[in-house]
C-alpha cells in the first residue's frame, strides 16, 4: 500500500507591487510505502511532540502538531534521525511566480492543480501493486476540493493500473500526523529557493527523489 502526502509552502499571491507575496511556491509530496512504515512515522511524530514540544513538568500551552515555522532546527533534526531509515521519498516542484502568465494569476486553483499534476507526473507508479492513498492537507474550500479531486484523479487513473484502488482524502494535520512531515519538508525546500537557506534542506536532501524549479 502506498501513501502520498501533499502539502505546500509559500503563497499564491501575485501582487508584487502593492503587497509582499513570496517569490516562489513549493508543492511537495512524501511517498510512504507500506502501512508499517506509515505507522512508524506517525509514532515518531507523536514521540517528538510529546518529548520535545510538551515535556513533563513544564507549564505551557499543549502543542498537538509539528509546524515548520514554529519548530526549531534541533527538533526537526531529532525527528529526521528517528525516521531516516524508513522507506519514504520526497518529491517537490517549486514555481517561480514571477514567470506565471498574466491571465493565470487570478485563477489560483488552476495554477495549484497544474503544478501538483506536474509533480505527480514525476512519480513512478510502476511498482505500486496495491491500494494508493492520496492525502492532502485540508485547506481548500469545498468547490476547490471537488475540482482538485476531479482533476487529479483523472490524471492519476491514467498512470496506474485500472484495477488498483485509489482514494483521495483531505485531512486535518492534527488527525493524520504524517501531514506534519510533508509540511516540514515542503518548508525546507521552499526556504532553499525563497531565502537561499539550506540549513534544514541539507539534513533531509538524501531522501529527495525529485526537486525541480518550474519556470526558472
Amino acid at each position: 500500500m502506498w501513501y502520498l502526502y501533499l502539502d505546500e509552502s509559500g503563497d499564491l499571491g501575485f501582487d508584487f507591487v502593492n503587497k509582499k507575496p513570496s517569490k516562489f511556491f513549493t508543492v511537495c509530496i512524501v511517498v510512504i510505502k507500506g502501512r508499517e512504515n506509515r505507522g512508524f512515522i506517525k509514532k515518531m511524530i507523536k514521540r517528538t511532540i510529546r518529548k520535545k514540544l510538551n515535556p513533563k513538568n513544564k507549564r505551557r500551552r499543549f502543542v498537538n502538531e509539528l509546524k515548520a515555522t514554529a519548530t526549531t532546527l534541533e527538533i526537526k533534526r531529532y525527528l529526521y534521525r528517528k525516521i531516516r531509515d524508513v522507506n519514504f521519498t520526497i518529491y517537490a516542484i517549486t514555481l517561480n511566480k514571477r514567470r506565471v502568465y498574466d491571465y493565470l494569476v487570478k485563477d489560483k486553483s488552476r495554477v495549484y492543480n497544474w503544478v501538483a499534476r506536474l509533480l505527480i507526473d514525476n512519480i513512478d507508479f510502476s511498482l505500486a501493486n496495491m491500494q494508493i492513498n492520496f492525502i492532502i492537507d485540508k485547506s481548500k474550500s469545498k468547490p476547490e476540493i471537488t475540482e482538485f479531486n476531479r482533476y487529479i484523479s483523472t490524471f492519476l487513473e491514467s498512470r496506474i493500473n485500472p484495477n488498483m484502488p485509489l482514494f483521495i482524502k483531505h485531512e486535518d494535520s492534527q488527525k493524520d500526523l504524517c501531514l506534519n512531515i510533508v509540511d516540514l519538508f515542503a518548508w525546507g525546500i521552499f526556504r532553499k529557493y525563497e531565502k537561499k537557506d539550506n540549513s534544514w534542506y541539507d539534513i533531509f536532501k538524501e531522501k529527495i527523489k525529485y526537486d525541480s524549479l518550474y519556470l526558472p
